[in-house]
């Protein structure tokens, strides 16, 4: 997978991820491609070396949609703790 195609994928998977996680988000379109891209990487990483399924099939989108919510989870819990 070229590195435009991984980033418009981390893109469209971190904009899913923002808008299925309930909760008000403060981070830009760049923070939010970058913890697409992170989440569709090791949960399409996880996902392969498991063997739940091969690249190309459509479980790997939903996996790589519930790898950002944990990210997305992750570094609200971070980011919350900064600001209090």
């Amino acid at each position: 997978m070229g590195i435009l195609t991984m980033i418009l994928v981390g893109f469209i998977v971190g904009l899913l991820a923002r808008a299925l996680k309930p909760g008000n988000d403060r981070m830009g379109i760049i923070m939010t491609t970058l913890i697409g891209i992170a989440g569709s990487f090791l949960a399409g990483y996880a996902g392969q070396a498991m063997g739940l399924y091969t690249a190309g099939q459509p479980a790997g989108w939903i996996a790589s949609i519930i790898g950002a919510i944990v990210l997305l989870v992750i570094v609200s819990m971070f980011r919350g703790r900064r600001y209090r």
